[in-house]
């Protein structure tokens, strides 16, 4: 490989790793919450216990993504020095307000961890919703700067230079609000199956476990709508990158002529329209096809695997969130369902292979532009050579740190799941 496919994969390890740990940042503070929430009106300590130990895993998680996301930060600055010497008038702007999401975050994740008795329940549980909604926050302002290298606005061009920045303007790209949509629903749903996959364990182990019904209910009830919805959220997702990226759109299934009623393929099973109506709402719309756009510019082929794998998860955790809200209207127990249960711990994983696969089509679907349109991700890397050496090495710091993670978590998640 040369150095610019290891500067590309080491930021896309990086990003890998810790796009895990950002969802998770993002969800857990709701859970844990919801769950002190309960049992500040009910008294039920069941609620309480679910809390603390929710909030543990929180603890744990949002260490982690705290660790990978400073070294991504990094990372920018060294692997794509001459992105950062064109843009950074333009992205200083959301990484400073992420920045003071993070720190509130972290501050009051403190007060939640160790105020359980030395602050007024109000307060705590206060507390608890600043976490969650920074965590959110947080995320948004990053996902509003990857926005911006998708749709770039706020500036003019002076020949190579990015001049007459407006970095206020530059944060009203119009693919902000659907990648923060998206990914915000991306999280909550692939965090609260993965915990209720967790309960659903303990209860085929001990049906009558209180504590896990509790748990049970609370991550569903965050899952459905966020499940349902997600579709919603992709197809106007889909109509954005229509009007700003139609090469990507192309690219997402391989779609070489320009036509109407462009397919969407689903593995073996083709649906004959829907990438027109996913484009523009109408099945006999027009659909530019690759063919239409010089061949330096296609994206990796990487991309449409990756956004079949998207939608197919996508579709198949609504379906299970649809087959859980069914149980529900029917006045039936989601705890009783084996068969829910174990659909539930078979979707445990989904949810994140899913957002994994979006960020390639995100990332890889820009390529090989760094800021579309504008910087080509060849003129913004390091002029550094020897990029296999820190490659190698950080490759080998995640996996050890992913280790150390994995050990810790079973052994909270052995006493979370005991009968």
């Amino acid at each position: 490989m040369d150095d610019l496919t290891y500067a590309r994969s080491q930021m896309a390890m990086s990003l890998a790793f810790h796009i895990v740990f950002a969802a998770i940042g993002m969800a857990m503070p709701l859970l844990m919450v919801l769950a002190e929430w309960r049992f500040r009106r009910t008294g039920d300590r069941d609620y309480l216990a679910l809390a603390h130990a929710w909030a543990k895993g929180t603890a744990v998680l949002f260490a982690v993504g705290a660790v990978s996301g400073t070294v991504l930060s990094f990372e920018l600055g060294l692997l794509f020095p001459g992105f950062m010497r064109r843009a950074g008038a333009i992205i200083g702007m959301p990484f400073s307000l992420e920045g003071f999401a993070f720190f509130a975050e972290g501050i009051f994740l403190g007060l939640y961890l160790y105020g359980w008795e030395r602050v007024r329940p109000r307060l705590h549980l206060a507390a608890g919703w600043i976490v969650a909604v920074s965590g959110l926050a947080s995320a948004g302002f990053v996902l509003i700067a990857n926005a911006w290298m998708n749709a770039p606005r706020g500036f003019r061009l002076d020949g190579a230079q990015l001049v007459d920045v407006d970095p206020l303007e530059a944060m009203r790209t119009p693919f902000a609000a659907h990648e923060i949509a998206h990914m915000a629903l991306a999280a909550y749903m692939a965090t609260a199956f993965a915990a209720a996959a967790l309960h659903a364990v303990a209860l085929r182990r001990a049906p009558s476990s209180t504590l896990h019904r509790k748990a049970l209910g609370l991550a569903l009830w965050v899952a459905i709508p966020c499940s349902l919805a997600q579709p919603l959220v992709g197809h106007w997702a889909g109509h954005q990158v229509a009007q700003h990226q139609p090469i990507k759109l192309a690219a997402l299934e391989q779609h070489l002529q320009t036509r109407a009623w462009a397919p969407i393929r689903l593995g073996p099973i083709e649906i004959p329209g829907a990438l027109s109506v996913l484009a523009f709402n109408r099945p006999s719309a027009i659909v530019r096809g690759l063919e239409d756009f010089p061949r330096d510019q296609w994206p990796p082929s990487l991309v449409h695997p990756a956004f079949q794998l998207m939608v197919a998860i996508g579709m198949l955790l609504a379906l299970v969130a649809a087959w859980a809200l069914w149980l529900r209207l029917r006045r039936r127990a989601w705890a009783d369902s084996r068969r829910l249960l174990l659909a539930l711990i078979v979707c445990a994983p989904l949810g994140f292979v899913a957002i994994e696969a979006g960020w390639v089509v995100t990332e890889v679907g820009r390529q090989p532009w760094v800021i579309y349109g504008v910087l080509r991700t060849a003129a913004g890397v390091t002029p550094m050579t020897g990029l296999w050496a820190p490659f190698v090495t950080f490759t080998l710091v995640y996996l050890g740190l992913a280790a150390a993670v994995i050990a810790i978590l079973k052994r909270q998640l052995r006493s979370t799941v005991a009968p």
